[in-house]
């Protein structure tokens, strides 16, 4: 998946996933993954997906700062 902002590009095939989570089995409605992804400028996005009654029930990359995605290795360690 690509996202564009007027300055960057963040893309799923060329960035190196760092951690993903996911919760529930493939087809599961309530299942969602979310995978914190690092681009090779070095900046971070989250990507989510999951099932309709999921807390990410649609595909989604959203930017975050470096301080963002540490603190959610942490949580997520």
């Amino acid at each position: 998946m690509i996202k564009k902002t007027k300055t960057k590009i963040y893309d799923t095939d060329t960035a190196t996933v760092v951690k993903k989570v996911t919760s529930g089995a493939f087809g599961d409605p309530a299942g969602y993954e979310v995978a914190l992804y690092q681009t090779p400028d070095g900046d971070f996005f989250f990507y989510s997906n999951g099932g309709a009654e999921s807390a990410y029930p649609e595909e989604k990359i959203a930017c975050c700062s470096k301080a963002k995605a540490e603190a959610w290795l942490k949580e997520n360690a």
